[in-house]
């Protein structure tokens, strides 16, 4: 075994406030609450939703077509797996595993969602601002889909 602890408390730390951060951006997202990500992103951070159909831009323009486009969807459901995290100082990447059921209105007129369900991973940048850890660029690499409706048109 080896001598002393393989991470020191302030790795610990900033793993348990990145943890965190990824949790803040699914909670934001799924309760459809655009300004909580504000405490998620950096004001000047880099998206990149295109792998799924989505945009690519800057924060503020990525913000504003969630907020959009997402109300199509009166259910998600954001759930984060493994990770991977590298810390280097007040800058760090990570590799999170998502799965990501949706529901959209069924097209037929009745009651009830139709599902469809989005995995992959988000490859983030991190940095150690003033008020804590801050995606400042994401690139959401989607690496499946099963059951998306025909109909749907994603708003670009």
């Amino acid at each position: 075994m080896a001598d002393g602890p393989r991470f020191s408390v302030q790795e610990i730390s900033d793993r348990l406030e990145i943890d965190d951060l990824l949790s803040r951006y699914t909670f934001a997202i799924d309760s459809k609450d655009w300004d909580a990500l504000d405490d998620v992103f950096t004001a000047d951070a880099q998206i990149d939703y295109t792998t799924s159909g989505g945009i690519k831009g800057a924060f503020p323009e990525i913000k504003a077509w969630l907020a959009k486009t997402l109300v199509m969807f009166p259910m998600t459901q954001h759930v984060l797996g493994n990770r991977r995290v590298t810390i280097d100082g007040d800058t760090a990447t990570s590799r999170t595993y998502f799965f990501n059921p949706m529901g959209a209105p069924k097209g037929d007129g009745t009651d009830g969602l139709q599902l469809f369900y989005v995995g992959g991973y988000y490859n983030d940048r991190l940095v150690r601002t003033g008020d804590g850890w801050r995606i400042a660029e994401r690139f959401e690499e989607t690496a499946w889909m099963d059951g998306l409706p025909a109909n749907l048109e994603i708003p670009t």
